[in-house]
């Protein structure tokens, strides 16, 4: 991946190689900060509303005094200088507690650094993969439904999944599957599409809240119950989801085949070509 020509940093829009913030900075320190990534699509960003209210969540739920509508005003103007206006890229904003002495609790008067940069993606029109992926206990802490800029974690378990020769790893806490290090998971049994409720232990993702949009508008039997790792051998399709990601079929979990090679299954391949009608 390429790095982007241009940078929003605090109001102003600079070459990269200009963009600098300071090594007091708690999102380097603490890695004390959100992020949010959109897709922008045939001229518009997907869901962009959803976007930046999850990440109006985040800032209240971690007490950023900063207001994420403002950047709707901001983000033309990055794409505008880095020659993306109406062009398929992907954003990446990034809000830190700004820069003050170390210290654990929060400091009394500090500004937010704000970072975004855009670069080209074009997405695939439907993600043809057969994604193989492998399971492992969730030993990240209890607020994933905060998208923190602090994703060792999520890091860790993604090498993992990269040392196996998968696309993935699916988590699971407390005896039920939960996540992936960087998508949501679905799974589908007997004709029902199961997913991990939103709760402080899943990031819940604007794609995944598509889906779930999605099997209500085409009758798709869904609930959102977790499946119990037991429960795995018992299940039918399986896919992942997220902004990059899209829909994404998975062939195999651990040593589970579920299709051959160039298989998928029929509610998955539902759920993609419906997904494609909204983009």
């Amino acid at each position: 991946m390429a790095y982007p020509n241009k940078v929003y940093l605090n109001g102003n829009i600079v070459d990269t190689e200009e963009a600098k913030i300071s090594v007091f900075d708690r999102g380097f320190i603490f890695g004390d900060g959100l992020y949010e990534v959109m897709v922008q699509i045939n001229g518009s960003f997907f869901y962009e509303k959803e976007h930046l209210e999850r990440l109006q969540y985040g800032l209240q739920a971690i007490n950023i005094d900063f207001n994420a509508a403002f950047l709707k005003k901001e983000i033309p103007k990055l794409l505008h200088a880095a020659q993306l206006t109406a062009i398929d890229c992907m954003l990446y904003i990034q809000i830190t507690r700004g820069v003050a002495p170390r210290q654990h609790s929060f400091p009394q008067q500090c500004q937010p650094t704000v970072m975004m940069y855009a670069i080209p993606k074009v997405l695939p029109v439907i993600n043809e993969i057969n994604a193989k992926v492998i399971t492992r206990k969730d030993f990240r802490w209890s607020r994933c439904d905060i998208k923190m800029t602090s994703l060792l974690g999520n890091v860790m378990l993604n090498e993992e999944a990269m040392q196996h020769e998968c696309y993935e790893t699916i988590l699971h806490r407390n005896g039920v599957y939960t996540e992936a290090s960087h998508s949501n998971v679905f799974f589908v049994k007997e004709g029902v599409v199961y997913t991990h409720k939103a709760n402080e232990h899943i990031l819940n993702g604007i794609t995944r809240i598509v889906v779930i949009e999605l099997c209500n508008s085409l009758g798709i039997p869904l609930k959102e119950e977790a499946i119990a790792v037991e429960e795995i051998e018992h299940i039918d399709e399986a896919f992942l989801t997220g902004t990059s990601t899209q829909i994404a079929s998975i062939q195999q979990i651990d040593d589970k085949l579920l299709y051959s090679e160039n298989e998928k299954g029929p509610i998955t391949k539902k759920l993609q070509e419906a997904f494609l009608k909204l983009k």
